[in-house]
């Protein structure tokens, strides 16, 4: 029997899995940037400048950013003159990134991947980073593998996710709110509360920042740590090939 893996609450083949993520992101693409600023409060604005703080880019440093997407993350980057290839399994988001104004200004190359088989040679970036994308994987473990893979002996690694917070009285309001406030957001928005309903559903059942740190140290990574915010609502990953 073919191993079924979790697609939100929901056990689904891998490869429907895949499917299904992807038609998630093609729907949400359009309107991803509002949707992130609305259902953060903003937050998300300042999670990813201390996130970049934490990378560290340098001048003329290769680094991939997987699951960039509309390429927030990637911008921030660029401008500390890092030269990044924002990487996405879905088109449809690249392409919104693309048409942001700023685009045309920073040194960024964007390309089709699937973070459990890149197409990279080995030991060529000097970082990689992934943003509230790796839940969404079908095979995590793979992924971390590839992001060790492609990485240069004394590369980072770097991944910012979410998963549910060890604050009992703020873990009970964030994921009663998740739960009944986001989809509906979803629905005005960007007609699609579907697609939110999984997303909150993927950070649910994301692993704790604990696990997670042993699953990256899991693929060959030294040094792995985590850092916790919100009681581990968002947590930032880091690991080192040596």
């Amino acid at each position: 029997m073919t191993n079924q893996v979790n697609f939100g609450d929901q056990l689904v083949s891998p490869e429907e899995k895949t499917r299904r993520v992807g038609q998630v992101f093609s729907s949400v693409a359009r309107r991803y940037d509002v949707m992130n600023d609305l259902m953060s409060g903003g937050l998300h604005r300042r999670w990813k400048d201390r996130f970049v703080a934490r990378v560290k880019p340098r001048q003329g440093e290769r680094i991939l950013d997987m699951a960039g997407g509309t390429g927030d993350v990637a911008f921030r980057m660029a401008k500390r003159g890092a030269v990044v290839t924002v990487a996405d399994i879905n088109a449809d988001m690249l392409e919104g990134g693309k048409t942001r104004p700023e685009a045309g200004k920073l040194d960024l190359k964007w390309q089709v991947e699937n973070a459990e088989k890149l197409s990279f040679a080995d030991n060529i970036f000097d970082g990689y980073t992934i943003v509230f994308g790796i839940r969404n994987v079908t095979d995590i473990p793979a992924a971390l593998r590839e992001a060790h893979r492609v990485l240069t002996r004394g590369g980072r690694f770097f991944c910012m996710e979410f998963s549910s917070s060890d604050w009992p009285g703020f873990s009970n309001l964030y994921d009663a709110w998740a739960s009944n406030v986001i989809p509906k957001i979803g629905k005005a928005i960007a007609d699609d509360e579907d697609s939110y309903r999984y997303l909150v559903e993927s950070i649910r059942r994301f692993p704790k920042p604990n696990a997670f740190k042993a699953m990256v140290a899991d693929a060959g990574f030294a040094r792995a740590a985590a850092e916790p915010m919100l009681g581990g609502l968002v947590t930032i990953h880091s690991g080192w090939k040596i």
